[in-house]
């Protein structure tokens, strides 16, 4: 780990007027800080993707690896893959230049209903923590800063801008401050990332939760970075914030610089915080004499990584003994579903990176089965809003070669030209001159594959035209949703219109789009030119597909959401499956005994028919290799690994802590500590599948287990257990560790994690595992310290929260 031993810190910063200290505490733009030649510091680059990087540009010419979502790599339960996730990440980050990673997203799933849950590890805190401090040391120990965000109760998305979210100190301290203190204390995280939202009436920027227990308590001497536009005035400097981003213009600049010089601010707060910046210059090797730990060559590549990580993370949760499949004696499968085609492999937001290429599933189906007959049948329409037109469809005028021509226009002037391979285009920084253009225009030629008509559209806030062979077809202007970065971002809206095709003749089409000026984040532009899915027959494609499963010795029917359902900027009205996938799962069934189904989905979602197939499996957004993951599976090339990180529901109703929705500006934790597995063990509903469930190929028992009979407030308790596989070959069990007390003055949950380990083993073997549990996990938070009651307590092992066969008591002394 790089250090300040190198420079004088101290000195660097007294060589700096006021006016370039306060610059150094605004970024230069979107993505980058300022440099300062006079003392060696070059600028450093910040960019998103918790799962994966994107670089300094949202660009298709520039691809990153897309890894699983953070749920599929938190349903590993396994800190030694969180850590190879950070470093491939690492890898990626000083490939294109990024010094800082936006990331890891460590906000709890509160609430399904929470827009950015996939973004997010878990419902606990400790599994949560521990995976978040792997991760961190991942990215760090490979020369790139770790941000983990977002501080703090940052677990919705309706009005996040600014709501409130009230929680209790004990809450605040046991629940949603420990990821980031395991974060800060034992990964020693270089940035944190302060939220939008206020906490206890008081925005997260100006919160005195930034100084304790961030710094005081935990000692974090890194650089606490606003999230995009969350420092809203002056205010925020006299709290233990850092960097304001992004700039140039913010709240700070000349502001901050008269409220220095006026007295309001003090200067000795200007120098703590540019000491951080440029000790964060220093880990990273952007300040002159330092140099950033060169990231270690990776194992493996990063495709084969994520097809590895995707597979581990799939939670298998019924299975009738039909999977895994035998490739040689499968001769005719069924691949149903819009996602079977076109799969999520992320969600949608500012965690999205742009892969080189994706496996869908009925990619990765097709290619384990190489002797069976593979028949594809949609079955019900998921898209929601545009679907890209395909890259071969396209051409370039200018260039003859597959794409798109973009100029950015002002006033009939060209002011910038780029050639591209999309019609998904989003410039969030980079060099194309949004800020100072008018007109945004994309002319291609589009050779249809098929006669067809189809709804031709555009996804933009604003006013769109698109001509076909110099007809004007659409002439339209769609109004954002809201005024703020979710809504006129991240979900613009669509309009679109039918137009006829005729097979193989291409037609000259012609954008041009009217480019605000406005807005919090005037200088992007997001803008898709695309067709919406056609659901004119909607009972037609059921009863295809179930046609096809009919046919089929095995039906392998994918369902789930997308980034209209699933993302940051709002969150979920519903866990409902969109459009009619439950009736079309139903049909698939009926047809088809032998039906297997996979969930791809961030976060849960209803499965009212989920006893009426034969397996399913539970995939997450799996990243670009999702197919491949997939298909090693079901066929038992990798065993599914994955135990749930979160409760499944049976049905929304019975969620016992629901709500994102702020009112009168505020989101009441009134549940207090009670959140996830420990709401659901409260209100004694039973979900589908309870948290840490999860089957796998081959079965598993705990023999002999013994734990340290007594522990002080600085103790630790030292389990010590034996377990077998039982079954008839290699596999994964994950033992958890859950604590329990009877009697108590405290209100404490029913039970609660305390530890946990992966196991691995060949079919017969014995291992002995061995699982440190802290006094700190036995503690409640009292009014201003961690107090300790005195008494029995019980550690129970297990495999998931509700199977849990050995009990082990412990006094706390």
């Amino acid at each position: 780990m790089t250090t300040t031993s190198g420079p004088d810190l101290t000195e660097l910063l007294h060589r700096l007027s006021l006016a370039e200290k306060i610059r150094l505490l605004t970024g230069r733009d979107f993505w980058s800080t300022w440099p300062m030649e006079k003392i060696g510091l070059r600028s450093m680059v910040l960019s998103d993707g918790p799962s994966g990087i994107r670089g300094s540009s949202w660009d298709e010419r520039s691809p990153s690896l897309n890894l699983p979502s953070a749920t599929a790599l938190s349903a590993s339960w396994d800190p030694a893959l969180a850590y190879r996730y950070g470093a491939a990440i690492a890898r990626e980050a000083r490939a294109k230049g990024v010094d800082v990673a936006l990331g890891p997203t460590i906000n709890l799933h509160r609430s399904p209903l929470g827009g950015r849950h996939f973004e997010a590890f878990s419902e606990d805190p400790l599994l949560t923590g521990d995976l978040a401090a792997a991760y961190v040391k991942g990215l760090q120990d490979n020369g790139v800063a770790a941000t983990p965000k977002h501080y703090v109760a940052n677990d919705y998305e309706t009005d996040r801008f600014t709501a409130s979210s009230e929680v209790s100190e004990r809450a605040l301290r046991e629940v949603y401050l420990l990821p980031f203190e395991k974060a800060v204390t034992e990964a020693r995280a270089w940035a944190v990332m302060s939220a939008y939202n206020a906490v206890n009436g008081v925005t997260a920027t100006e919160n005195d939760l930034l100084e304790t227990p961030l710094n005081s308590e935990w000692g974090f001497d890194g650089v606490v970075v606003s999230d995009w536009t969350a420092v809203r005035s002056t205010n925020a400097a006299k709290a233990a914030q850092d960097l304001e981003m992004p700039g140039p213009e913010g709240a700070w600049g000349d502001a901050l610089l008269a409220a220095v010089r006026s007295g309001a601010v003090d200067e000795a707060d200007i120098d703590r915080k540019v000491l951080r910046i440029l000790t964060l210059a220093a880990r990273v090797g952007a300040l002159e004499g330092t140099k950033a730990v060169e990231p270690a060559a990776a194992p493996v590549p990063g495709p084969v990584f994520a097809r590895e990580a995707a597979a581990d993370g799939m939670v298998l949760v019924r299975n009738t003994g039909v999977l895994p499949l035998d490739p040689s004696a499968v001769t005719r499968i069924a691949v149903i579903g819009h996602n079977a085609e076109h799969a999520r492999t992320q969600g949608g937001g500012s965690a999205t990176v742009v892969p080189e290429a994706v496996v869908s599933p009925l990619d990765g189906v097709v290619a384990a089965f190489p002797g069976a007959d593979v028949e594809y049948a949609l079955g019900a329409v998921v898209q929601q809003g545009l679907a890209e037109l395909p890259l071969d469809t396209l051409t370039n005028p200018a260039t003859g070669e597959p794409g798109v021509r973009v100029r950015f226009l002002s006033e009939g002037r060209e002011l910038f030209t780029e050639d591209r391979r999309a019609t998904r285009l989003v410039w969030f920084g980079g060099d194309a001159p949004v800020g100072r253009s008018d007109t945004l225009e994309i002319t291609t030629r589009y050779a249809s594959p098929r006669t067809e008509t189809l709804r031709l559209g555009v996804t933009a806030p604003g006013v769109s035209r698109v001509w076909k062979d110099a007809e004007l077809v659409l002439d339209a202007g769609a109004a954002p949703a809201g005024d703020r970065l979710g809504a006129s971002f991240l979900r613009p809206p669509t309009t679109s219109v039918p137009v006829d095709m005729v097979a193989g003749q291409a037609v000259e089409i012609r954008v041009e789009h009217e480019i605000a000026q406005d807005g919090p984040l005037a200088g992007a532009l997001w803008f898709m030119l695309g067709v919406e899915a056609d659901d004119s027959d909607p009972e037609g494609l059921i009863e295809q597909a179930a046609a096809a499963a009919a046919r089929a010795d095995v039906a392998i029917v994918v369902v789930g959401t997308n980034s209209e359902v699933e993302s940051e900027g709002f969150d979920r009205s519903s866990l409902a499956l969109p459009g009619r996938q439950d009736t079309l799962v139903r049909a698939v069934a009926r047809a088809n005994p032998t039906t297997v189904v996979a969930v791809n989905s961030g976060s849960p979602v209803e499965l009212p028919w989920r006893d009426d197939v034969a397996a399913v499996l539970l995939t997450w957004f799996g990243g670009q290799e999702y197919g491949n993951a997939l298909a090693d599976v079901l066929t038992g090339a990798r065993e599914p690994g994955g135990r749930l990180p979160t409760t499944w529901p049976a049905r929304q109703s019975d969620v016992p802590v629901l709500d994102v929705t702020p009112v009168n500006g505020k989101v009441h934790y009134d549940e207090g500590i009670h959140v996830g597995h420990r709401a659901w063990l409260r209100s004694g509903t039973t979900p589908a599948y309870h948290f840490g469930h999860g089957l796998g190929y081959t079965t598993w028992s705990v023999g002999e287990a013994t734990a340290t009979p007594e522990l002080a407030s600085d103790g630790v308790v030292e389990i010590r257990a034996e377990v077998t596989n039982t079954g008839p070959r290699a596999g994964k069990h994950v033992v958890q560790v859950y604590a329990s007390r009877a009697h108590t003055a405290v209100d404490r949950p029913v039970r609660w994690l305390v530890g946990h380990t992966v196991v691995h083993g060949a079919p017969g073997t014995t291992q002995a595992v061995t699982v440190n549990v802290p006094a700190r996990a036995f503690a409640h938070w009292d009014t201003d310290k961690w107090a300790y009651e005195p008494g029995d307590f019980v550690l129970h092992l297990g495999s998931d929260v509700d199977d849990l066969p050995v009990a082990l008591p412990v006094r706390m002394r």
